[in-house]
């Protein structure tokens, strides 16, 4: 099994792959067009070139109990009519190990099990009474087998590369409306390691889009036949966005590759169906000249972080006429912290105009769909809207933090850190705008957000700490969005409602507060102060004085890029240190001396 979620849900994609001995050769062999299922614990069936697995139910259950399957590669890895459920109805097994055909073993709660084809069993062992806490796994017949055929090693140890031949970047699935010869040019994309995680979301990374942060490795031409032949970094995971000639995004892969030392691997397409081989053509253009080597950006940073690098560029040009106090169009693009990102950040996702990846569970995005070229943001800075004239640099930076996954910080530092959610009162905003807001989502492109109306009738009462005062961080609401914990009293909680004649936006019917001497309204500004309090005593990766939480620290110092005697005031360069746990995946050939 291969979990895996670039660009898509984390909780629908992880299904059966193979790979060589010495890690080369890494192809989908079943499933993974097809969200919803945990393939897993697959093995051969002897006399054929099928495999047995536990499809186990959505995200897999625990010790990946599901339904015993026979899977038949013959159709390729996308027809799900190649399967065949053994188990009968409900029943759940785990470890499935085929004799034959037509005879399994496998565990249950029970004890071990023997299955034939129809799923007719037998429980043939029970653990004794003792051992009644216990459970079995991985049943196995003690008899000698004959070996599986040797595989000679394809790696070349020497080497610090592999070479990629793509036939035909056209020749693929969901590429309706790209001409042949638009596509110019790949970005190459690194999916970087976390050093430690906290939570099955992606706070702070970014807004139900990436859980990872992506380095930008640079640029490979793409000839006009779409081929195209490149040297890559080996043991790195890699990605890529096909561009046109404004080096806008035209179609993102959806997955990874990693290649080994001196691996030469190929692709028939983009995305194209794995049954398929390639077209009868003339020679690649590609693979007449020597492999192209990643031409790298050099005037942009690898790996963005939105605090530093994008949102100054919303100051100089944005931020005069969208912030909370003109607040034109509604929109506020200032760097205000809230409890998880800034104000600007949520104002693009919520808005629309960010066009990511999401935590959808689509494995084929039409092309121009996601990306920079389906941002609306990229429109606006054009230069044709009003005043904002971004220079060419600056629409560079912009493009290329989204077509990188727009991720909100540009370290891991960043993890389990600076999140201080208000604790809203809710007595208070029950009585005060319950007569307007309900808890039924709204849907935005390109969003994966539930909006901030909240219903407080007897029947939606048990909503109101979840939709709209929750705490918990691991679904930062679009609510607590609207708190500032920067300026406390520029919080839309607090404007909207305020009347235009204390200084508020008037955006409430009737003037919920007619002055800021209203005491809900100090309740509520005393809640986002009391949370403002807490964030600049403990920081976020992006003010000064912050340091990594003792986690980080104590998993850097575990593999030796920080100090053990490391002090409690010792400055820490959390971006430096990022870098050089990221380094140490880097393969570099054994020494010759």
């Amino acid at each position: 099994m291969r979990w895996e979620y670039v660009d898509r849900s984390q909780i629908h994609f992880h299904h059966l792959w193979t790979v060589n001995p010495d890690g080369t050769g890494q192809m989908v062999y079943f499933g993974n067009q097809h969200g919803g299922t945990t393939m897993i614990d697959a093995k051969p069936i002897p006399g054929t070139n099928k495999v047995v697995a536990s499809f186990s139910p959505h995200h897999g259950l625990p010790e990946h109990m599901g339904t015993i399957t026979i899977v038949d590669p013959d159709f390729g890895p996308d027809l799900l009519g190649s399967t065949k459920q053994v188990s009968r109805g409900n029943e759940l097994y785990r470890d499935p190990y085929a004799i034959s055909e037509d005879c399994f073993l496998a565990v249950d709660r029970e004890g071990i099990c023997v299955l034939d084809g129809k799923g007719q069993r037998e429980v043939v062992y029970r653990l004794p009474k003792k051992d009644a806490p216990m459970e079995c796994h991985e049943p196995r017949p003690l008899a000698s087998r004959p070996r599986e055929r040797v595989i000679p090693a394809r790696i070349d140890c020497t080497k610090k590369t592999g070479h990629v031949v793509l036939g035909d970047i056209y020749h693929g699935r969901a590429m309706q409306g790209v001409r042949r010869g638009e596509i110019k040019k790949l970005l190459v994309l690194e999916q970087l390691p976390k050093p430690v995680n906290f939570s099955g979301g992606q706070e702070p990374i970014s807004i139900g889009g990436t859980f990872t942060l992506a380095r930008i490795q640079g640029t490979v031409p793409v000839e006009p036949d779409g081929s195209a032949y490149m040297e890559l970094p080996a043991s790195r995971s890699l990605f890529f966005v096909a561009l046109d000639e404004n080096d806008m995004s035209v179609k993102r892969m959806q997955s990874f590759v990693t290649l080994q030392p001196g691996e030469i691997s190929g692709c028939v397409g983009c995305h194209e169906h794995r049954s398929n081989t390639p077209r009868p053509r003339p020679n690649l253009m590609a693979i007449k000249r020597e492999p192209s080597r990643i031409e790298p950006i050099h005037d942009i940073p690898d790996v963005i972080d939105y605090p530093r690098d994008i949102q100054p560029i919303w100051n100089a040009h944005c931020v005069g006429c969208h912030n909370p106090d003109e607040f034109q169009g509604k929109v506020d693009l200032s760097g205000d912290h809230t409890p998880v990102y800034s104000t600007s950040y949520w104002t693009l996702f919520k808005r629309g105009l960010i066009a990511d990846g999401r935590n959808h569970p689509y494995s084929q995005q039409q092309a121009r769909s996601i990306g920079s070229s389906a941002s609306r943001i990229m429109k606006l800075i054009d230069g044709s809207h009003f005043d904002a004239k971004l220079s060419a640099r600056e629409q560079k930076l912009v493009r290329l933090w989204i077509d990188s996954s727009a991720a909100y910080p540009g370290t891991y530092a960043a993890l389990g850190s600076g999140m201080y959610h208000v604790n809203l009162p809710l007595k208070s905003m029950q009585s005060r705008c319950g007569a307007c807001h309900s808890v039924e989502p709204i849907h935005r492109p390109h969003t994966h957000l539930r909006d901030c109306r909240v219903h407080f009738g007897p029947k939606d009462q048990e909503f109101v700490p979840k939709y709209l005062a929750s705490s918990e961080w691991q679904y930062p609401l679009v609510t607590q969005s609207r708190c500032n914990l920067t300026r406390p009293d520029k919080s839309m909680l607090l404007r909207a409602p305020l009347s235009r004649k204390a200084g508020g936006l008037g955006l409430c019917p009737g003037d919920v507060f007619s002055d800021t001497n209203d005491p809900d309204y100090k309740k509520l500004l005393a809640s986002i102060t009391a949370a403002a309090a807490e964030l600049e005593k403990n920081k976020r990766f992006d003010m000064p004085g912050f340091r990594p939480n003792q986690h980080y620290l104590r998993e850097m110092q575990r593999y030796k890029f920080l100090p053990k005697a490391l002090g409690e005031e010792d400055r820490v360069d959390a971006y430096a240190t990022d870098r050089a746990y990221w380094k140490s995946f880097w393969y570099r050939p054994p020494s010759r001396d």
